[in-house]
Formats: structure tokens, C-alpha cells, sequence
């Protein structure tokens, strides 16, 4: 048999190893930050570019696409190469694969902190990074595709079949959640408005989790776990099951995350039946790994990469039950927009991403440096570190979100809400936010042992940049399609795998999707709602700009709790003009979508101003920038035409004289505050955002006998 030599790139997986520890470290210093900011409001430091509205998008991009992204690839590089027994099919692919993305990062660490940001959550890059994205993530796949085409081995292993979904439903999601029109080289507006915003960005937002977050964690697991076992996978046949089961089905349950919103009831309930039965995909994955190590639990007990593994496997469990039980309505109507979905997501994050990833590293650095690993204890001590940080991040963020819920929902005996006031059911939870911070003080601490006992690794071994292996090359059979070997006559064919993999998660999206751009009756229009004035249209972007999506939800949900709070429920017509929709995921602070006309304009500026001079014990940071900074309002005439072009019914012309009709409602605004002893001038951008603050939910008759 004619064998072939050929060697592996070890270069590109050490690069992206690399890029794990320091955008890892970098990542969980933000975040630790932000957890601090967040009962601790001084901590913002009256600083325009480093406040929790601007650095939290900042962390949860970093810790994603750069720590875990990163992570993602250097397995993937090391993996792929080994089980095709082919090197990379492109080596400059690989080097533009990772210098793009490292410059993907930068980009992003840049710009959100500047307050450019879409405020699509886990999607706020302008549109100029996004199509950098799309262009890294097509070479990554061209490289990746063309390397398994090549390969020297008959079958394609499970692995790759994730990485293969990986790279397919990823593009899908990414190009057609940013779907949006450029104002300028730093602003754009969705193409999609309202409901159908909200429906396709958590369908991404969703499927990122499922397609970024745990498909390539998958396949890093059938890879990794078995080797650091050194045991074969539990079985073959439940890893079909688990591959076609998951990616079918995952892509369905993004409505779960708008239940009780204004999205159509019968998409609400498609998602939740969907998000019900990934439990059987997701806990087969999850069986399939834990007993690949049965009659290994002896080296578990010993092993820091085997407790890493089992912990984090365990953790996708928790987290893919947790999943699909706050979709059933009962429990989604306590849970949502409280600390316990930022539990829940931590889970998956901190134990199932974080924990897959250190242990990936401390197997993997050692090999690729031919040495062992520098500290066995320090790594068992890393393990126990990062588990208490787990706990005593996790475990107090679901107690606020009980507590949350139930001081939200608590009524007197006389009918009335025990707790009108939003800021009680903050104060009450300060303890609980100070645990979180040590436990994220803690899983912090673990990176940074982690950081250490690698370097040191790496210092005590010599780097092999070419890993030389032979093997016999691939002989193409022509093999016919037999009933009981379908699956291993697919394995064969990367091609064919690919189109199917395409068809079945692109199935879900289409049915859901269709009838909600198509059918104008799941998005019913009101003959009173208008568009935004440009005043108020430039207050709305400020809005985005400070991040303030991050805490205030704009979406009140049709229970007695909330109506007496709030007032009347959100309804979608009053969406229809709202480029990017703005109905948030959590209520740090209460919700704002009929807070127009509630206060003064009076109130609102002095509460920018110092939140704490208008509600004592408040914990929102101050924002005196905003009575100082000038609107930029040359840009109102491209917005304008901007929002025309997206179907809102301004008449043709109206950009000639918008900044007049701008000017003339600041000029009221400031008059009124000066009427009530604020000088001011109308061109400030607290102005606009007063304006905009104003306008939400006025557009419809409104409920305020409980105001």
C-alpha cells in the first residue's frame, strides 16, 4: 500500500491557543467589572466610555466570539487535521483566518465602547464588521471544507459533522440577522422592524448559542473527551441520533425567548414545543459523553482534564434541561427579564463553554510543546476554584431572580402592588449581586492560574510547528446507497453531508419566518401610531448608543402585574416603526415603553443627570455628558431618507426640512426646562433623548389610573 508523509500545522493552533488565554483574561476582567458596576454605581466613574450600558455588549462579545471563538478554532485546527489525517487545506487561509479575526476582536473593542453598536444582542457590530465577519467565517469554512474533502481517512468522524453544522448554520445566521442599511461608515438601521425584527434576532440570538456555543463545543467533545479518556465514544449509533435530532430542532425554539411579547401566539408556542423536545437530543449528547468514561471514574477522580470535561458536560445538561423548561409558559412568566436568565446562560458559558475549554488547553498545550504540564495541582486547584466561582456566581443570581419575580407579581390583600416602586425590588437584591462578584471574582482567578501554569508549560517544552504523520491516500469506491448503512455511505461524501445538514436547519427558520413577513395579519398595523419625529428619532439612537437596552426592557407583557405598573400591554402594531426593535432581555431597571409622559421633562433631565437626586438608592450610573455634548444633527436628513427607504411613510421631500421640525421641537423642550429653572441650550443631546423618552407608548391610549 502506497503511504504518504505529510505534516500538521501546529502553528495555527498554537495562535489561536494563544488568543484563548488573552482574550479570556480580557473578557472575564470586563465582566468582572460590570458585575461590580452593577450595585456599585460610582464604579462607572462618570466616564462616557467605559459605563455598564457601553462595556456590558463588550464583555458578552468578548467572552463569546473572542475566548470561546478562539478556543473554538484552535480545537478545530487540531482536531480536523489529525481525524482527515491531512494537513490544513490552505495554509494561508489559516493565517488570514486568524489575523482576521484577531482584527475582528480589536474592531469590536474599539467601536462598542464608543457606543457603536446596532443593539442586537450578541449582534452589535456595525455593518462594516460585519461583513469582515462574514468574509473570515467563509475562509475558515473554505479551509475547513477543503481539508475534509482531502482527507486520507474513509468516514468523516462525529466531530466533524458539528463542525460541519457549525460553519453552515452560523453563516446563515450571521448574514441574514444583519440584514440592515448603512447611514453611515458607523450607523445603520435593520432592515426588519418591530415583531419581525424581534423574531429574526432571536433566531439568531437563539441559534448563536446553539450553533456558536454548543454544535463545535460538541464536536470538540467527541474529540477530546474520548482522547483525554483514552476510551472510544459510548456509542456510534447514539451520535447519529444526537447530530440529526439537535440541529434539526434547535432552530425552531428561538421564539421561546419572546413568549408573552407582542410576536404571534402560534410562533410563541411552535418554539416552546420545539425547546421541549431538544431535551432528548441534547441529554443524549450529554449521556453519550459522561458514559464514554464508564470505568474510567478512578482516573477522573485524579485527573484535573477529566474533572474540566465531566463538569462541563454535566453543565450542557443542566443548562439544555434548564433550556426548555423557562420556554413553558408557567415558568417563563416568573423567570423572564430577571437575574435568573443571567444564571442560566452563566451555566452553559461558565461550566459548559469555560470548563470544555480549560481542559481542551491543559490536554492539548503540553502535546503541541512535547512536555508535560507544568503544575498537575495547580490545575486540580484551578478546577476547585473555578467550581466554587460557578456556584457562588450562579446560585445567588437565581435567588434575585426568584425574588425578583415574586416582589414584581406581589399584590395586597386590598389589590394593590406591595411594591410599586421598581427601586425596591433592586435594593433588595444588592446582596446577592455583591456573592455574584466574588464568585466571578473567584472563576477569574482560575483563568489566571490556568494563564500561568500554560506559560510555564510552554516555557519548559520546545514548540513543534510541523507535526510529521503518513497515512495511505483515500481510494474513491464506488459503493452503492444500502438500507442500514445510509448514514456510513454519508459519512463518505463531505458534499452531499453539507447540502443536507443546510436543508435541515434551514427548514425551521423558513416556516417560521414566512407567514410572519408574508401574512400581514400576525403584524397588525394602528392607524394612530406614526413615525418618530427626528428629534425624537436622534433621541432614539442615543439610546442605543449608551447601551440602555441593557437594563430597560420596552415591552410590557399582558399581566395584571405589569399593567398596573406600567400600564396597558405592548401591542405590535405600535412596532411597525422601530429599526432595530428595542424590547431588551432584562429589566435591571423598570420598563419603558409607556414611560412618555409619565414625568417632566424637568425629572428626566435632572435624572440623567444624577439618577440617585431623583430616586435615592438608585443604581444607574449618571450621565453628565449628555447635558454637554452637542446633537449632531447634520446626519437627520440621511436618517431620514434611511428610514424611507426601509418602508417608514415619511413623505418624499421630508429630509429638506426635518432638522427645521428638529430644532422647533427642542427649542418647546428647552423652553419648558428653563420655565422650571434648567438653562439649557436646544442643541444638547439630553434634549433629543427627552424627546425620545417622551414619545414611547403615547401613541396609544394608555391605562394610567395606577400611575
Amino acid at each position: 500500500m502506497n503511504v504518504e508523509k505529510f505534516s500538521y500545522d501546529n502553528t495555527i493552533v498554537r495562535n489561536f491557543t494563544f488568543a484563548t488565554m488573552l482574550w479570556g483574561t480580557v473578557g472575564m476582567l470586563v465582566g468582572l467589572i460590570i458585575a461590580l458596576q452593577i450595585f456599585i454605581p460610582e464604579l462607572n466613574f462618570k466616564l462616557q466610555y467605559i459605563t455598564f450600558g457601553r462595556i456590558r455588549p463588550l464583555h458578552t462579545n468578548a467572552v463569546i466570539f473572542a475566548f470561546v471563538g478562539n478556543a473554538i478554532f484552535a480545537g478545530v485546527y487540531y482536531s480536523l487535521q489529525r481525524l482527515c489525517k491531512a494537513r490544513m487545506f490552505n495554509d494561508f487561509l489559516s493565517k488570514f483566518h486568524f489575523w482576521g479575526w484577531q482584527f475582528i476582536i480589536v474592531a469590536a473593542a474599539i467601536t462598542l465602547p464608543l457606543g457603536i453598536t446596532t443593539s442586537k444582542e450578541y449582534a452589535e457590530l456595525e455593518w462594516p464588521i460585519d461583513i469582515a465577519i462574514a468574509v473570515v467565517w467563509v475562509a475558515f469554512g473554505i479551509n475547513m471544507m477543503g481539508t475534509i474533502i482531502k482527507r486520507r481517512e474513509k468516514h468523516m468522524y462525529v466531530a466533524i459533522w458539528f463542525y460541519i453544522a457549525t460553519f453552515v448554520t452560523v453563516a446563515v445566521l450571521h448574514i441574514v440577522n444583519s440584514f440592515e442599511l448603512p447611514v453611515s461608515f458607523f450607523k445603520s438601521y435593520s432592515m426588519f422592524a418591530g415583531v419581525q425584527d424581534a423574531l429574526v434576532q432571536w433566531w439568531y440570538g437563539h441559534n448563536a448559542v446553539a450553533f456558536f456555543l454548543t454544535t463545535p463545543y460538541l464536536g470538540l467533545m467527541y474529540y477530546f473527551l474520548p482522547k483525554a479518556a483514552n476510551r472510544p465514544i459510548y456509542s456510534y449509533r447514539l451520535s447519529i441520533l444526537h447530530f440529526w435530532a439537535l440541529i434539526f430542532l434547535y432552530i425552531w425554539a428561538g421564539p421561546h425567548h419572546l413568549l408573552y411579547t407582542a410576536l404571534p401566539d402560534w410562533a410563541q408556542s411552535l418554539g416552546t414545543v420545539f425547546s421541549i423536545m431538544l431535551i432528548a437530543p441534547s441529554w443524549g449528547g450529554m449521556l453519550n459523553g459522561l458514559l464514554t468514561l464508564r470505568g474510567a471514574w478512578d482516573k477522573v477522580r485524579d485527573d484535573a482534564i477529566l474533572k474540566f470535561m465531566v463538569v462541563a458536560v454535566t453543565a450542557y445538561g443542566m443548562a439544555t434541561f434548564e433550556g426548555p423548561m423557562l420556554s413553558l409558559k408557567s415558568v417563563n412568566a416568573i423567570a423572564h427579564f430577571t437575574d435568573w436568565i443571567i444564571a442560566h446562560v452563566h451555566i452553559g458559558a461558565l461550566g459548559w463553554n469555560g470548563f470544555f475549554t480549560f481542559g481542551m488547553l491543559y490536554w492539548m498545550v503540553p502535546r503541541l510543546f512535547k512536555t508535560k504540564l507544568y503544575s498537575g495541582k495547580l490545575a486540580n486547584a484551578h478546577f476547585w476554584i473555578g467550581t466554587l466561582g460557578i456556584v457562588m456566581y450562579a446560585a445567588p443570581l437565581y435567588w434575585a431572580g426568584i425574588a425578583q419575580s415574586l416582589m414584581w407579581k406581589q399584590f395586597t390583600p386590598l389589590g394593590i402592588l406591595q411594591y410599586p416602586n421598581f427601586l425596591e425590588t433592586v435594593i433588595q437584591i444588592v446582596p446577592m449581586y455583591a456573592i455574584r462578584a466574588i464568585g466571578g471574582t473567584l472563576y477569574f482567578a482560575g483563568m489566571i492560574m490556568l494563564s500561568y501554569n500554560l506559560i510555564k508549560t510552554v516555557k519548559q517544552g520546545v514548540f513543534q510547528p510541523e507535526e510529521e504523520d503518513e497515512a495511505a491516500p483515500l481510494v474513491k469506491e464506488k459503493d452503492k446507497l444500502r438500507y442500514g448503512l445510509i448514514h456510513r455511505w454519508l459519512e463518505k461524501r463531505p458534499v452531499k453531508f453539507t447540502i443536507l445538514t443546510a436543508v435541515a436547519i434551514l427548514i425551521g427558520g423558513i416556516i417560521e419566518m414566512i407567514p410572519t413577513f408574508l401574512v400581514k395579519s400576525n403584524i397588525p398595523t394602528i392607524s394612530s401610531v406614526k413615525p418618530y419625529s427626528p428629534l425624537e428619532l436622534q433621541g432614539r439612537d442615543i439610546y442605543i448608543r449608551e447601551g440602555c437596552v441593557s437594563c430597560h426592557s420596552q415591552m410590557v407583557r399582558p399581566f395584571r402585574s405589569e399593567t398596573e405598573r406600567y400600564g396597558e400591554y405592548s401591542k405590535a402594531g405600535e412596532f411597525v416603526y422601530d429599526h432595530p426593535f428595542l424590547w431588551g432581555s432584562k429589566r435591571t431597571g423598570p420598563d419603558l415603553h409607556r414611560v412618555g409622559g409619565k414625568y417632566s421633562n424637568l425629572w428626566h433631565y435632572l435624572h440623567m443627570e444624577d439618577p440617585r437626586q431623583m430616586s435615592p438608592g438608585s443604581l444607574m450610573p449618571p450621565y453628565p455628558w449628555l447635558l454637554e455634548q452637542k446633537l449632531d444633527a447634520s446626519t437627520t436628513a440621511k436618517k431620514i431618507s434611511v428610514m424611507r427607504s426601509l418602508g417608514v411613510p415619511y413623505e418624499d421631500g421630508y429630509e429638506e426640512f426635518a432638522e427645521s421640525d428638529l430644532n422647533k421641537q427642542a427649542d418647546q423642550i428647552t423652553t419648558d426646562l428653563m420655565n422650571n429653572g434648567v438653562v439649557t441650550e436646544p442643541d444638547k443631546e439630553i434634549i433629543a433623548l427627552i424627546a425620545y423618552l417622551q414619545r414611547l407608548g403615547t401613541d396609544i391610549k394608555v391605562n394610567t389610573e395606577s400611575k
